[in-house]
């Protein structure tokens, strides 16, 4: 008797715990400041979310407020305690002064299934010099090209390059984009300090690839003048010698 009414007990409390069990969304950060930027810049920050729930969460849906904003989930679906990152994407062609944007994810968390994120910006004339005392970062990269020069097929080139925030605000590189899969990059921080310097280490694949090969990197970062830089890369693939 006392077996079949402890039994019945478990039953319901484990009934009860899978009622209760729900999903439920969390972002580090809501609200990003990108600063002054010029228009026709194109800036990116990433938000990183996690499921704090006990269940499985769904992202179903991504959307922005406006066409000038895209946004996209690295992933759908979330584990208990497992996380992504939304990068979200703002193009300041045609817009000028005060921005203020936002994006809303739609997800299976059902106390709060609309997340929403923003980000605001001052876009200013690129032909417009930011008056004296404004704070902002600068970007500056040791160089814009690196030749490997005459590499053999199959062999993986590597190059550290330099930069530096030249600015009076703190610099944050959102995101690293290489042209090809043969090209990979990884930064030493993400976040410099006025005067902090940092690098970039490129490693270049040149498997299955012959002749002169033209490749890039672009950094995208929060200066106002320049988010977008590139470095460009060089090689001469020569024929494996047998």
């Amino acid at each position: 008797m006392k077996k079949s009414a402890l039994f019945l007990v478990f039953c319901f409390v484990s009934i009860s715990c899978a009622q209760i069990a729900s999903p439920k969304i969390n972002a580090k950060e809501t609200h990003f400041d990108f600063g002054t930027i010029t228009e026709g810049s194109i800036v990116k920050h990433n938000y990183e979310i996690e499921n704090v729930g006990d269940s499985e969460l769904k992202i179903s849906q991504v959307r922005a407020s406006c066409g000038c904003t895209a946004a996209q989930p690295a992933k759908n679906e979330l584990k208990p305690g497992e996380k992504t990152e939304i990068q979200v994407e703002f193009d300041s062609a045609n817009r000028l002064g005060q921005q203020d944007k936002y994006v809303f994810v739609m997800s299976n968390d059902p106390v709060s299934p609309e997340l929403k994120l923003s980000f605001t910006t001052i876009v200013v004339d690129r032909n417009t010099a930011l008056p004296k005392d404004t704070k902002f970062p600068k970007l500056k990269l040791s160089m814009m090209q690196h030749d490997f020069g005459k590499v053999e097929e199959g062999k993986i080139v590597k190059a550290t390059i330099s930069f530096k925030n030249t600015g009076n605000d703190v610099l944050t590189i959102s995101d690293v984009k290489t042209s090809c899969g043969c090209t990979a990059a990884l930064l030493s921080s993400k976040t410099l300090k006025p005067g902090e310097t940092g690098s970039v280490k490129i490693e270049l694949d040149t498997t299955g690839r012959d002749g002169e090969l033209t490749r890039t990197v672009t950094l995208y970062s929060n200066d106002p003048k320049e988010p977008n830089q590139t470095i460009t890369l060089f090689v001469n693939i020569l024929k494996r010698k047998s």
